[in-house]
């Protein structure tokens, strides 16, 4: 699973865009040819990938079908986290080796967590709507309440996902005075010591935030049946993965009132259009989306391009790092 020390390997980037034209990808330390596409369709992948050691791929789905015809791949490098885009299963079994980035958006990611969870709490995008709406002239008071204003210091945040990431939004959290329980793997039998019961956090949380991979045990995570436990004054913040979260329940839980508010950074299909529920919603007041953004500071972005082309240049020398297979 490594590449001949003689050889002069050729670096494929399926879907550069995916990462700002002023984030600089480091050159690698060794000789290589690299060849960035902007992006490529599921027709493409074969074609530009046809006698290539090293693909790096953001989104771009790599899975059987395609690998199989790209017998001399030996490296695909996830410009990201997650990989559920890539056929792990038959690069296993065919010596093919997967990289991702981790770690990377620890400042990023958290930010704009808690930056969603002040704007639903206070109903910022609510009264910023109501002024365009002339509601303020039409009062004629020098301040209107036509939404509650809650306070973030003091209420309980459940984080599902303990890793980096739901590790940091903890930590900044408890900066702004939240309580913070962990939630602990949905049907679990039992419980790990510092972690609270999945259901119990649906209760007692006054903010959900998603933090776990999405993989057969974490589709809809949340649900109709979830957000009925959910307190009427709760939100719901999903920076994780879109399919973590039945996005038509959680439409008609706000509609309804079972829950106060959402704040949603990803969407089941990317990009999300019309007939997405959420965007079919958007004009809510307190649901609250932004697209897929919520780990792309600049800083952040500089930090997974610097790990990526790591991860590239310890597999041609020979050494595992940020390995899944």
């Amino acid at each position: 699973m490594s590449l001949p020390t003689s050889a002069t390997p050729t670096v494929v980037f399926l879907d550069r865009a995916t990462i700002p034209t002023q984030i600089e990808l480091p050159e690698l330390d060794l000789e290589h040819k690299r060849i960035d596409y902007d992006f490529t369709s599921p027709e493409q992948v074969v074609e530009r990938l046809q006698g290539v050691q090293i693909a790096i791929t953001n989104k771009v789905i790599l899975d059987r079908e395609r690998l199989s015809q790209l017998p001399e791949l030996k490296l695909i490098a996830v410009s990201a986290t997650g990989f559920n885009n890539i056929d792990i299963d038959y690069c296993a079994d065919n010596g093919i080796a997967v990289t991702n980035v981790q770690g990377y958006a620890t400042q990023s990611v958290p930010e704009h967590v808690i930056a969603m969870i002040f704007a639903l709490k206070r109903n910022l995008f609510a009264y910023h709507n109501d002024i365009a709406a002339g509601e303020w002239q039409r009062n004629k008071q020098f301040c209107f309440f036509t939404h509650p204003i809650g306070d973030v210091a003091g209420s309980t945040l459940a984080i599902v996902g303990s890793g980096a990431l739901g590790q940091a939004t903890a930590t900044l959290a408890k900066a702004v005075g939240m309580k913070v329980l962990f939630a602990e793997r949905k049907g679990a039998p039992s419980c790990r010591d510092g972690f609270v019961p999945f259901e119990e956090c649906l209760q007692q949380a006054d903010v959900i935030s998603l933090h776990c991979p999405l993989n057969e045990q974490t589709l809809n995570l949340i649900g109709e049946r979830e957000l009925a436990m959910m307190k009427s004054s709760s939100l719901l913040i999903n920076t994780g993965r879109g399919g973590l979260v039945d996005e038509a329940a959680l439409v008609n839980a706000l509609k309804q009132g079972i829950i106060a508010g959402a704040g949603v950074d990803v969407f089941t299909q990317e990009p999300a259009d019309s007939s997405n529920p959420l965007l079919a919603n958007m004009s809510l007041p307190n649901l609250l989306l932004t697209p897929h953004v919520a780990w792309g500071s600049d800083s952040s972005i500089q930090n997974l391009a610097n790990i990526l082309m790591d991860n590239i240049t310890a597999f041609i020398k020979g050494e595992k790092q940020n390995r899944i297979v």
